[in-house]
């Protein structure tokens, strides 16, 4: 059975949970394996809303184990806050497995997050101030906690100190900040262990078992491609690899396991943050746009940033991942419009660019080239067929198709789980 990577091609919140919510039926295990509790799923059952942060969306879904894997940095507070709402609400969580190698975001790296931003000013990143940049940095500069350390006072005290050696200092003599004390980093660490000592497995080698057993596996990313440290439009990414590679590092998965990528393209496009945003509307059409799609920050609240859809980047979010299929999501939105603008090329400094332009510069001065389409001007949040849609909209999904190098298999009309139309399986077959 396969084992399918799900990531977004966007600057992020393009609706991954709902695709995954789609899949739950057919899914055995869920993985998040990037980023932490910067991010969220906004998923709707049942007229239900469900807000989630650093939970698998799969753990809506009861026949779901849901993974977090390896890659992902755990702030231990967020993590049992959102299981106490969940398990108010009736959802089961007692199947989440961790990971006992993934990096846990200590209180002061959620300190240093804030004070750093603030010091940055005009320059600063546009974070969420939630201590993922220094928890990975940690990671990399092999000073962090993971949470197999919690299981043993004696390394996750010698650990602390190392890493508040270095942290004291850049709290005190840069940004004139109190130190932490090791005590109570410790005890705070502590005090969660014996209610996630269920939780924590090796995740690697149970999805290397249900894998061989034939069990469906996908992957989810959090962010996105144009948010991923490597391949993304750096510095205003993210701290962890949001693109199918990084679910290979983020899950013990090998690459050789993996049958499809799945990328969530929304059929406009959206970012929270700093950074470059060629399409970005700063009119009417973009504060309809944000208005009819809702489209604030499931994690922090913060109106996103708005623009009309950017094939050059569906382009590249096809090669970067290898995306066997597309899934569109917020197709409804348009069903107000007369005209749909789509950004097909950019210009820099009189020069055409089909693709994305290779250095950061250019990138920040692409001027969109647009072709526009007709609009369709009638409610679509009823159609369960690509056959039942306007002819306009067929031909809006079909225009895209053929410009981003991949099939469209999954289309979305609306907010619920049943608002979709799926063309193709992306579990293999048609």
């Amino acid at each position: 059975m396969p084992v399918i990577v799900l990531v977004g091609a966007q600057w992020g919140d393009e609706g991954k949970g709902k695709a995954t919510d789609l899949l739950g039926d057919r899914l055995d295990y869920v993985v998040k394996f990037n980023g932490g509790n910067n991010a969220g799923h906004t998923v709707v059952i049942d007229g239900e809303k469900y807000a989630l942060h650093l939970l698998p969306s799969g753990i809506l879904s009861p026949n779901v184990v849901p993974v977090i894997g390896n890659g992902v940095v755990v702030d231990l507070n967020v993590l049992f806050q959102e299981i106490d709402g969940l398990e108010a609400r009736g959802i089961d969580t007692s199947r989440l497995r961790i990971s006992a190698n993934a990096h846990v975001i200590a209180s002061y790296n959620r300190t240093l997050d804030k004070v750093t931003e603030r010091f940055l000013g005009s320059r600063r990143i546009g974070t969420t101030g939630r201590g993922i940049g220094p928890t990975y940095a940690d990671k990399m500069n092999r000073i962090g906690i993971r949470v197999q350390d919690l299981f043993d006072e004696s390394i996750l005290r010698q650990k602390v100190t190392a890493a508040l050696g270095f942290k004291n200092q850049v709290l005190s003599k840069i940004y004139n900040r109190t130190g932490a004390k090791v005590d109570d980093v410790v005890r705070e660490l502590l005090s969660y262990v014996d209610r996630l000592r269920p939780y924590v497995a090796d995740t690697a080698l149970e999805l290397s078992e249900a894998i061989d057993a034939g069990k469906v596996v996908l992957c989810e990313a959090g962010q996105a491609t144009l948010l991923d440290v490597d391949h993304g439009t750096y510095p205003f990414v993210t701290s962890s690899n949001a693109t199918s590679g990084g679910a290979c590092t983020g899950s013990g998965i090998p690459p050789t396991r993996i049958d499809r990528v799945v990328a969530v393209l929304k059929a406009f496009t959206s970012r929270v943050g700093e950074g470059p945003f060629p399409t970005e509307l700063h009119d009417k059409w973009g504060d309809y746009l944000r208005e009819v799609g809702h489209e604030y920050g499931t994690t922090t609240g913060r109106p996103r940033r708005i623009g009309w859809l950017d094939l050059v980047i569906g382009r590249y979010a096809q090669r970067i991942n290898g995306v066997t299929d597309f899934a569109m999501t917020k197709l409804d939105n348009y069903d107000g419009l007369d005209e749909i603008p789509v950004c097909v090329a950019y210009e820099v400094n009189g020069v055409r660019h089909d693709e994305m332009p290779v250095n950061q510069t250019d990138f920040h001065h692409a001027k969109p080239i647009f072709e526009t389409l007709p609009g369709w001007k009638q409610d679509i949040t009823g159609c369960r067929k690509f056959e039942d849609l306007p002819r306009e909209a067929q031909d809006f999904v079909e225009f895209v198709e053929q410009r981003i190098g991949a099939r469209i298999s999954i289309v979305g009309v609306g907010p619920g789980r049943e608002a979709v139309i799926e063309r193709h399986s992306v579990l293999g077959g048609n």
